[in-house]
């Protein structure tokens, strides 16, 4: 059971999306109904949303946050 846990990190890692700060916006997706935060990037150009994480509390945001060195990040409702 450890060892799968350790293989998800690792290809979670290996997976990472090629964030540009020149091309992609850092965005939390909320949903107004469930209230349902997912963390992605939506590309300046072409307005497409690419989702990265779901956000079920603080830790996962700061965790979103460490691995992209990102500061601030807009939600979108």
């Amino acid at each position: 059971m450890f060892l799968k846990r350790v293989l998800r990190k690792e290809k979670k890692a290996a997976n990472a999306f090629p964030y540009d700060p020149a091309r992609h916006t850092a965005v939390i997706r909320c949903s107004i109904c469930t209230g349902e935060q997912t963390a992605g990037f939506k590309d300046n150009e072409t307005g497409v949303f690419h989702e990265e994480r779901l956000i079920r509390g603080e830790e996962d945001l700061e965790q979103f946050k460490a691995q992209y060195h990102l500061q601030d990040i807009r939600k979108e409702y």
